[in-house]
């Protein structure tokens, strides 16, 4: 029987909050240009060589190849245009180098037996814990399903820990909020003995996420030692849970401890390809990343436990100064609080093999943009946070290599537009300082022959490809983790389709990240709208709209091809942008459980859906059922 609904879709003011008594907790906002007393005055590490292995050969393999194109290109003296040429093509290969010396270092700490970090129950003080959802018009019965599998799974275990569940709604639908309550009258009814449960909507979303837990943690944060921060789509096992509680409660210098979140519920094309990249590589990269930031990690704003007092005294996040002088809210705001409880001393650590942690991811390309516009507004504000007093030289890493990971795409696209313009030859190199009327002075730059193209085509595609080569290898040689996979032959096939998706959507997404750094650097706001995750198929209207710019570069450079303009090595570039619709169309797919295996792209968690997921898709479906709405229109 469905939940009653107000024909109105109304909430009266006892409806938006079931709050227990406040208990303030003193905070106060962070000066970039100051730095706070530390709360301790070192920490210990092992890292230092672990971060050589990592940054050396990456710093040697670039300057390498700098130098030898320098020498290539220095034939006559070097221009303004081959300087330009020799910076960009340094600075997007030293982060793919990085990439692949981080593998490196990973499988070095494997083979070196580090041994990952445990504590012994017996050994572990209980402590308070809340557990946080900020939501923002999200799917009601999705978000309390999770929930409702969350506690009972927490109860099972009936660890040392006690903890309190708060939902925070930001929710600016009435229809959506109405469902809401129902559905937290519905979890409140039904939660395991001894945990409590409380729900709050706040009358007015001031600073969004950020206010959103700012005022729970100055209102009611005084009795938690920890808390728990998830996302709407957030699922973690009441193992995983209690596992980061423990290292909390064991580790007095931690001040946040982030876990590797896991892809969960993919059933397009699109998401299965996202699903299938972070199962079988996504974890090697993790791991290399554990072994060499040590206390000097990061945090990704979901599914991690944060030192409740230590957020409130070093991380509140003041205000940024906009370009026409007003206020500006700092939108990534995880890396910085990362940074900014790692400058006052509390180690920020990172624990990729803590498993039963999970997250979801947009169903289409299209989705994965509109929320990638966001990041990539975020990200480049860390630039100017860089300079903020005290931050430790790893934590500016971390926040340079946001920013630097959207700014790549516009550096590829400079390089493609440079390959392009040169030609495949002589003759067809659009780019001359001097033209044959003045045959004193040499053409500019020095032709490069079809094989030196393919010699430095193979080599980028090779450093590009490598930390899946060799998370994949690891994989296929390891008949137990091959098995997980459904065998090595479904998960080789899966492998080199995964490689050839990624390879047909990576122009594409080049595209798109230079449209939006240039977005970012000419516009001041970016749409805040909840993250879809749901699968659906755009019109071909709407593709169209959306990925015009990369079909018109796609003609452009199809019809240099044609005239014999333009390098046949553009041909898997020039071929994803004339693709583009179609390419999209393709994200939004669902997957058939009846298609062969090899394009199923299957993974341990599409073969055998982990016990705390199964959990929470009945408690959705149940959910789903009380409420009797399915769809309510978003605003």
């Amino acid at each position: 029987m469905a939940l009653p609904l107000d024909k109105n879709l109304m909430l009266d003011a006892k409806m938006t909050s079931a709050m227990p008594d406040r208990t303030p907790l003193e905070a106060r906002e962070q000066a970039f240009s100051t730095a706070p007393e530390r709360a301790f005055t070192d920490q210990p590490s092992t890292g230092p060589a672990w971060r050589a292995a990592t940054f050396w050969p990456a710093l040697i393999g670039t300057a390498l190849l700098m130098f030898g194109l320098y020498g290539w290109l220095a034939n006559g003296g070097m221009s303004g245009m081959e300087w330009a040429l020799l910076s960009m093509i340094g600075a997007t290969f030293i982060w793919v180098s990085l990439s692949v010396s981080t593998v490196g270092v990973a499988i070095a700490g494997l083979l070196a037996r580090e041994n990952a970090d445990a504590r012994p129950r017996d050994a572990v003080t209980g402590i308070n814990v809340a557990l946080l959802v900020p939501i923002y018009n999200e799917v009601p019965q999705n978000v309390f399903g999770n929930a409702v599998a969350m506690l009972h799974d927490l109860a099972s275990r009936a660890g040392p820990h006690n903890y309190t569940l708060f939902i925070l709604s930001d929710t600016r639908n009435e229809a959506i909020a109405a469902q809401e309550w129902q559905a937290f009258e519905d979890l409140r009814s039904t939660a395991p003995e001894g945990f409590a449960v409380h729900y709050r909507r706040r009358t007015d979303n001031t600073d969004k996420k950020i206010g959103n837990i700012a005022e729970w943690v100055r209102g009611w944060g005084a009795p938690y030692e920890g808390m728990v921060v998830l996302d709407a789509d957030s699922l973690m096992s009441g193992r995983a849970i209690d596992r980061l509680s423990s290292e909390l409660s064991s580790d007095s210098r931690a001040g946040l401890i982030q876990t590797f979140p896991m892809l969960i519920g993919a059933q397009t094309v699109f998401a299965r390809l996202q699903q299938f990249s972070n199962i079988a590589y996504g974890w090697l990269l993790a791991e290399g990343l554990a072994t060499w930031a040590r206390s000097e990690g990061n945090y990704y704003g979901h599914n991690a436990i944060i030192r409740t007092k230590a957020f409130a005294t070093c991380a509140m996040l003041p205000h940024l100064r906009g370009r026409s002088g007003s206020d500006q809210l700092i939108l990534s705001h995880d890396f910085v609080e990362a940074g900014l409880l790692r400058r006052a001393g509390w180690g920020v650590r990172f624990l990729p093999r803590v498993t039963g942690s999970f997250e979801e991811t947009p169903a289409t390309l299209i989705d994965y943009v509109i929320r990638d516009r966001r990041w990539c507004r975020g990200n480049l504000q860390h630039l100017r946070l860089l300079g903020t007093k005290g931050l430790h030289p790893v934590s500016r890493f971390h926040l340079f290599h946001g920013a630097v990971a959207y700014l790549l795409s516009p550096m590829w696209f400079f390089l493609l537009v440079i390959w392009a313009l040169l030609g495949k030859d002589a003759e067809t190199n659009v780019i001359r300082y001097f033209n044959e009327a003045n045959p004193l002075f040499p053409d500019w730059p020095p032709a490069m022959s079809h094989i030196d193209s393919a010699v430095f085509l193979v080599i980028m595609y090779a450093m590009l490809l490598t930390p899946k080569i060799a998370g994949a290898g690891i994989i296929a040689a390891t008949p137990r983790a091959a098995r997980v996979f459904g065998g090595a032959g479904p998960f080789l096939g899966s492998f080199l389709v995964e490689v050839a998706l990624s390879i047909a959507y990576a122009p594409i997404m080049m595209i798109q990240q230079t449209k939006a750094v240039l977005r970012a650097l000419t516009s001041s706001t970016e749409a805040w709208a909840p993250q879809s995750r749901e699968a659906r198929q755009h019109s071909w209207w709407t593709l169209i709209k959306f990925h015009w710019v990369e079909m018109v570069l796609g003609v452009v450079l199809l019809s240099g091809l044609i005239a014999g303009l333009v390098s046949l090595w553009l041909v898997p570039i020039v071929a994803s942008l004339v693709m583009a619709v179609p390419l999209s169309a393709l994200s939004g797919m669902t997957i058939s459980k009846r298609a062969p295996a090899t394009f199923r792209l299957d993974s341990p968690y599409t073969l055998r859906e982990p016990a705390i997921v199964r959990r929470a898709m009945l408690e959705r479906a149940r959910l789903e059922r009380a409420l009797g709405v399915k769809d309510v229109p978003a605003e």
